[in-house]
């Protein structure tokens, strides 16, 4: 079914538009699934909340997109220029990023697909992701896959953690004031020393958890 027209192609689930100069176009919210998009010019364009799933993207120019929220689940980005993009919220499991020029102007140097499930605030975030003292302060992680991830002094404040993986997840002074973790899973996961005033623990995993001096939701200190 047709979407709509744009710069004279059609855009449609599924389209053949290898090399075509979208730049700047509106696609915001567009169903372009599994479509062929390999060497497209897609610099400025507005992708958000647009299903790209397994779309080809090999070699396309998404300099400066807007692609906040977008459905990227094994899309083919190997080599594409991603730089200034905005991939905040962007769902990127499984997607392809080999060779890819990420925001920040890095090269991926993944050869096989990622495991990466979300780019919030900037931050990479996927299994075991160095995120360090990362401001994802009212993130949106609900569900995401973080077992292992280091988030050593992370600002997570307000964030939505609800039914995430943080099993053997370092938080380690992190804060995480009136942070939602219904249901998440901190099994042997690091809290020493972390801040969970306020936080939604209802259903949530711990066993095994160090919360060794942590501040616990109701303002006492864990000994």
């Amino acid at each position: 079914m047709t979407v709509l027209k744009v710069n004279g192609y059609t855009i449609e689930t599924g389209a053949k538009l290898a090399g075509a100069n979208l730049a700047g176009a509106d696609l915001a919210g567009a169903d372009l699934r599994d479509a062929n998009l390999a060497g497209a010019d897609l610099a400025g364009a507005d992708l958000t909340g647009a299903n790209l799933n397994t779309a080809k993207l090999r070699g396309a120019d998404l300099t400066g997109a807007r692609m906040g929220g977008a459905k990227l689940t094994k899309a083919d980005l190997s080599g594409a220029n991603l730089r200034h993009a905005n991939l905040d919220g962007a769902n990127l499991r499984d997607a392809n990023l080999s060779g890819a020029t990420m925001p920040d102007g890095t090269k991926h140097d993944g050869i096989e697909p990622t495991t990466t499930v979300l780019i919030v605030n900037g931050y990479t975030i996927e299994a075991a992701a160095n995120l360090r003292d990362a401001n994802l302060r009212d993130a949106n992680l609900r569900d995401a896959n973080l077992a292992g991830a280091d988030l050593e002094g992370a600002n997570l404040a307000g964030a939505n953690l609800a039914g995430t993986d943080l099993y053997g997840t370092n938080l380690r002074g992190a804060n995480l004031y009136f942070t939602n973790l219904r249901g998440a899973n901190l099994r042997g996961a690091n809290l020493e020393g972390a801040n969970l005033y306020g936080t939604n623990l209802e259903g949530t995993n711990l066993e095994g958890t160090n919360l060794q001096g942590a501040t616990m939701p109701d303002g006492t200190i864990h000994e």
